[in-house]
């Protein structure tokens, strides 16, 4: 799962990146308005940390770039305005959350997994696709009593596909989603079709039906 940070405070940034690093979330930073207003409109994310004071303008106006293109990733808006008329006009605009600083990170990464979860899988922390069963919170996928022995890239590259099931995603598109805006520093996207081989075989390997399908010369769908 991808988080960007868009917080001016770098060290509180830099905490709240090692802490979800070990809740197995890869982060991204925007330390200024208008570092955040280009990440979000060159990629796409799973949740979103908002700070509303940022060197340059008011992080609201990304709130409403995102809500006014019809962006569907989870707003959280982490401010020291902890005023009650900023927490409306967030929520009133569109973000999911709102928590002010100074705050735990644990309550945080608690925030982030209620938001992915309600926008993605239907508030759910286990998934049952057909024969398939997802533990989101132990990050296990298996069969039966099956355990299918998935690494981090093959489990974020499941729910991915299943959060977009029956949406044609393009190469390009998983490799932003499994490397960040280090995709574009890449020669090529070779590394997508072995992670999405691997995840084939070892879905087939554990008992489950050919769920992920090729569309040539566009990139690979989710059909259940």
């Amino acid at each position: 799962m991808k988080i960007l940070i868009i917080e001016d405070e770098k060290e509180l940034a830099f905490s709240i990146s090692e802490y979800l690093k070990t809740e197995n979330y890869r982060c991204e930073f925007a330390f200024t308005f208008a570092e955040a207003f280009s990440k979000i409109t060159t990629y796409e994310y799973d949740c979103i940390l908002l700070d509303l004071m940022l060197p340059g303008g008011d992080g609201l106006k990304i709130l409403h770039e995102l809500k006014q293109n019809s962006r569907q990733e989870g707003v959280i808006i982490i401010s020291a305005k902890d005023s009650l008329q900023d927490k409306i006009d967030g929520l009133q605009i569109g973000a999911d959350d709102y928590l002010p600083k100074p705050f735990h990170l644990s309550e945080l990464s608690a925030r982030i997994h209620s938001v992915i979860r309600r926008k993605q899988f239907g508030n759910t922390n286990k998934i049952q696709v057909n024969e398939l069963q997802i533990d989101l919170l132990s990050k296990i996928a298996s069969i039966g009593t099956v355990t299918i022995p998935l690494t981090k890239k093959e489990f974020e590259l499941l729910l991915y596909f299943i959060g977009n099931k029956n949406r044609v995603i393009s190469r390009s598109v998983l490799a932003e989603h499994l490397s960040g805006d280090m995709a574009d520093m890449l020669d090529n996207h070779d590394f997508v079709y072995a992670h999405v081989k691997n995840l084939k075989k070892k879905l087939s390997e554990g008992g489950s039906e050919e769920y992920i399908k090729t569309v040539y010369g566009l990139g690979y769908r989710w059909e259940s």
